[in-house]
């Protein structure tokens, strides 16, 4: 009986003192309880309490500011500890939208690694401070985007024109000068998002001319500017959106040939995955075998980029050859990608005019388009390119292909594409628009020297050569690339329906004459050191036998 009795009372002993431990861990060891007892305002300590954001149009109940004090609704003027400070000036409240919907992490936990979402099982945690501008693509999706050189070409009009020197952007700029010179000029950090006056330019030209001596800067700071500079200023200005970082990481997405492959927003390629919502990835569901480091989405990807096939074992995609920078902005952009589910009243005017309304994320000049979509196989310069393990892309602007080339076969190529090849039709409600392909057209003539094509008068089906002698000279000639049947091998299929179709017998027999800039064709005009030079009878006679091809479909 005794023993029972001390049983029960020195475990009714041990679980009050638990219960003590937890109760004093619960209301005097909590961090965020020490962290709010070190603020201080000029008042006094603050009131040591749970605080929390709550927007229930957004479905989220954030406790982040239980630690971030200063960052709470009605909070200022609190220092201390530097996680008290307020948040750096943003374009929203944080004390309205919360933190989760930007940064990501998991809202009502009051524990550090809970919040941050650093625990087991996890899908979605909180954006590294280096990636922190990624969380706008929760709500976000900035249209409009150049590619990287010309993104850098437009601030640089923009800075070389000395437009800061009335103009704030991104803090910089807008300062009235020792001994005249600038102003205060209105804010130009959110125009891109907010809109501008398109006929900003003829007005800044009238308030120049009517200018006198009490108005200095206008006449020492602006002057009449090419069409060339405007026109980078409108792009300088349209990619204004209040996050210049993630702008440069989506330049960057536009700047090597990823829309070829992959999708986004509904337009790309298919032979990657689409990636409209590749930000909302869980690094719980990621095979992190061959990741080094810790297992969190931005050090997968950062290392998918620099090694694709290591990462996941299979993938076509091939490295790229990618600096450490240009990964950075390409991981930064795909984190990007969320698409947060939001309530009407908060939806950008971006993110409507892109998913509502098909406004393109790139510029439609020629350049981006074709960094955007063509430059990872073709090359940047449009001198083909070659990846480990695979077929030669050819070069699509060397004199050799846009002299014999017209711009009708060039644009039928693109919206068509090659069947049984990589180059993928590109017309069609996933691809390029007329106007766009014209675009790209022109831009491939410009990256070739503004080669254009040779006046060609002859019909299109002109070759009389006999179709048996093409045959065998095909078989000892051009099977070991193009295929026996023309299925295509090394070289591409010439056995094709779009190619068959749209290419004249002037452009096969110059192709075959002159051969191909950038791959293994070499022309057959000359002889070489493995084979001998053919006729223009013998030339004529491989175009009659491709031509048969035709025929027996």
């Amino acid at each position: 009986m005794n023993r029972n009795k001390h049983l029960l009372l020195w475990s009714s002993v041990g679980a009050f003192l638990l219960l003590a431990v937890a109760a004093a861990s619960e209301n005097f060891g909590k961090e965020w309880r020490l962290i709010q007892k070190s603020a201080r305002t000029p008042e006094g300590a603050v009131a040591v309490h749970l605080r929390q954001v709550i927007n229930p149009a957004l479905n989220t109940a954030d406790r982040c500011v239980s630690c971030h004090t200063g960052m709470a609704p009605g909070e200022t003027g609190i220092f201390g500890d530097r996680v008290l400070g307020a948040h750096k000036p943003v374009f929203h409240q944080p004390s309205e939208m919360g933190c989760t919907v930007c940064h990501g992490g998991q809202g009502r936990a009051t524990e550090k690694a809970d919040a941050h979402g650093d625990v087991h099982f996890w899908p979605e945690p909180m954006l590294p401070l280096k990636y922190s501008y990624a969380g706008c693509g929760a709500c976000h999706t900035p249209p409009k985007v150049p590619n990287l050189n010309r993104l850098e070409w437009a601030r640089g009009a923009f800075e070389r024109l000395d437009c800061m020197s009335c103009h704030r952007v991104d803090g910089r700029g807008g300062t009235i000068r020792p001994g005249g010179g600038g102003m205060e000029g209105p804010d130009l950090s959110g125009v891109g998002l907010s809109g501008y006056d398109s006929g900003w330019y003829e007005k800044h030209l009238q308030n120049a001319a009517a200018a006198n001596a009490s108005a200095q800067p206008w006449k020492t700071s602006f002057g009449a500017i090419s069409d060339a500079d405007r026109e980078a200023i409108d792009v300088y200005l349209s990619t204004r959106v209040g996050s210049s970082k993630l702008i440069e990481a989506k330049a960057a997405f536009n700047s090597f040939g990823c829309l070829g492959c992959h999708k986004v927003s509904g337009t790309g390629g298919d032979a990657g995955p689409d990636l409209s919502r590749a930000g909302e990835r869980d690094p719980g569901q990621l095979d992190f075998t061959h990741v080094p480091g810790r297992r969190t989405l931005p050090d997968w990807l950062k290392e998918h980029f620099r090694s694709p096939i290591t990462t996941v074992p299979g993938s076509q995609m091939p490295a790229m050859g990618l600096s450490e920078n240009h990964i950075d902005l390409l991981t930064m952009y795909v984190l990007s990608l969320r698409r947060r589910e939001l309530p009407s009243i908060y939806l950008p005017r971006d993110r409507v005019q892109v998913l509502r309304f098909g406004v393109r994320e790139f510029t439609s000049d020629g350049e981006t388009i074709y960094s955007a979509f063509c430059a990872a196989c073709h090359g940047e310069d449009g001198r083909g390119r070659r990846y480990t393990g695979t077929q030669a892309f050819p070069a699509i602007a060397g004199a050799d292909f846009l002299e014999s080339a017209s711009d009708e076969f060039i644009s039928e190529t693109i919206r068509q594409g090659r069947p049984g090849r990589r180059m993928p039709a590109w017309a069609g409600e996933a691809g390029l628009k007329p106007e766009e392909i014209q675009s790209l057209v022109t831009h491939l003539r410009r990256l070739g020297g503004n080669v254009q094509a040779k006046a060609d008068n002859a019909p299109p089906r002109w070759v009389k050569g006999e179709a048996s002698a093409g045959g065998r000279l095909y078989a000892s000639k051009c099977a070991g690339c193009h295929g026996a049947r023309g299925e295509g091998g090394e070289g591409p299929a010439l056995n094709n329906a779009v190619l068959l179709s749209s290419a004249t017998d002037r452009f096969l027999v110059e192709t075959i004459g002159r051969g191909r800039l950038g791959t293994a064709m070499l022309g057959f005009n000359q002889p070489s050191p493995t084979r001998s030079a053919l006729s223009a009878s013998e030339i004529e006679a491989i175009v009659s036998f491709i031509r048969s091809w035709e025929t027996k479909k």
